[in-house]
């Protein structure tokens, strides 16, 4: 019974049986329905061949060439079984046997063309000399009724068309193998590929993310510590700062939405759809941490802005996000002061952090993952800057990135 394992990818299983037990897809070494035919017809001609030319020469054997030129045909039909394993053996052997076995010329055959198909260029060499010599002395151990030189163009022919035959079937073999090859490593490579893009789809889901949802939930967190901080607040502040968190976190869901929208889109390989964060927008931004309680003083000074690329632009409110996201979670009192600006040929974004003196802070600081910075770091690779981050000499944080305004 075929197993799935037999069967070549992408071939109906019936054509399987129709397949030498060497060209499946696992060959196990097991002979196929199509061997075992194969294997019939081969002895079937063997044993016509030799008997053809047994008889032909019969009456110059003596009592012991027949006896050797049986015991010889035998042995060679026998030997015809392990010819895909050895072929070069069994070529040399039923080719020097055939000199002094007119029995032994049919397994012969068989075998000069198993060898030209499976063996070596060194086994199939030796072979092709065996049988030249069989073809020369074979005539001369039994002196055949009509022309010597006949007899011996006759064989060289054969000999000629068998080898001929078998290398000719062996480079389609070969050109089947290596197609074979081919598609298993083009699957492979689109294997890899998909994998990769699964990987840059999981990158750009977690940036996403992090680049929307930490920033509206700084917020939040900023609000409700200022509640949980002002405990004797008049009703009118509580109402405002619970008017302001739920403006926040109504945000927070729209932004979560375009961000799902612009990773279908992008899974289909269309452009992100709009609207989406540029450079005009870092301003409102800037405002809303203000409204939130931080102190942000901006400066936003690029010539020509409306020429920036949306790319570049895009990446240059995510430094920005990201610098006020840090500020307000490891130090929700802190100041923050923001730069942006340009010449013809780049684009500096700054943003530094600076603790106020004698403020009250909460404690409790937000939780982060650490990996912000680092896909902050990939999406300005990605359009061709580089950035920067770490204290300064006066211990406040500094997050600059330098963005070409061609988008790379």
């Amino acid at each position: 019974m075929t197993s799935a394992a037999d069967q070549p990818s992408g071939t109906p299983r019936w054509h399987n049986p129709l397949l030498p037990g060497e060209l499946r897809e696992h060959p196990d070494g097991r002979r196929s329905a199509r061997d075992w035919v194969v294997d019939v017809v081969m002895y079937l001609i063997a044993i016509g061949v030799g008997l053809a030319v047994a008889v032909d020469t019969w009456d110059v054997h003596g009592e012991l060439m027949m006896l050797v030129d049986i015991v010889l045909g035998v042995a060679c039909l026998i030997a015809l079984w392990w010819r895909r394993s050895h072929p070069g053996r069994i070529g040399v052997l039923t080719a020097v046997a055939s000199i002094v076995s007119g029995l032994a010329a049919g397994p012969a055959l068989i075998a000069g063309f198993n060898v030209a198909l499976r063996g070596t260029r060194r086994e199939i060499g030796a072979v092709v000399a065996a049988t030249a010599a069989a073809i020369v002395l074979f005539p001369l151990v039994y002196p055949p009724g009509d022309s010597l030189a006949l007899n011996i163009f006759v064989g060289s022919l054969l000999m000629a068309v068998v080898i001929g035959w078998g290398l000719f079937a062996r480079v389609r073999r070969e050109q089947v193998l290596s197609l074979r090859e081919r598609a298993a490593r083009l699957e492979a490579e689109q294997q890899l590929r998909i994998e990769q893009a699964r990987d840059a789809e999981r990158r750009l889901i977690a940036r996403e993310m992090h680049d929307v949802l930490a920033h509206r939930v700084s917020l939040l967190s900023l609000h409700a510590g200022a509640l949980e901080f002002r405990p004797d607040a008049s009703p009118e502040e509580i109402a405002e700062a619970a008017g302001v968190i739920r403006a926040t976190a109504h945000s927070a869901l729209e932004e979560l939405r375009q961000v799902i929208g612009v990773l279908r889109d992008g899974a289909e390989g269309n452009e992100p759809e709009p609207p989406q964060p540029t450079l005009a927008d870092i301003p409102a931004l800037v405002e809303e941490s203000r409204t939130a309680g931080m102190r942000v003083t901006c400066e936003l000074e690029v010539p020509h802005a409306e020429s920036v690329p949306d790319a570049v632009g895009r990446a240059a409110y995510r430094v920005v996000q990201e610098g006020l996201t840090n500020a307000r979670k490891h130090s929700p009192a802190a100041a923050a002061d923001v730069t942006v600006t340009g010449g013809m040929g780049w684009i500096v974004v700054r943003v530094v952090s600076r603790r106020p003196v004698g403020v009250a802070v909460a404690t409790e600081r937000l939780p982060g993952a650490g990996s912000g910075l680092i896909g902050l770091g990939e999406r300005v690779a990605l359009a061709g800057g580089e950035l920067e981050h770490g204290p300064d000499a006066s211990g406040d944080f500094v997050l600059r990135a330098a963005l070409p305004r061609t988008a790379a």
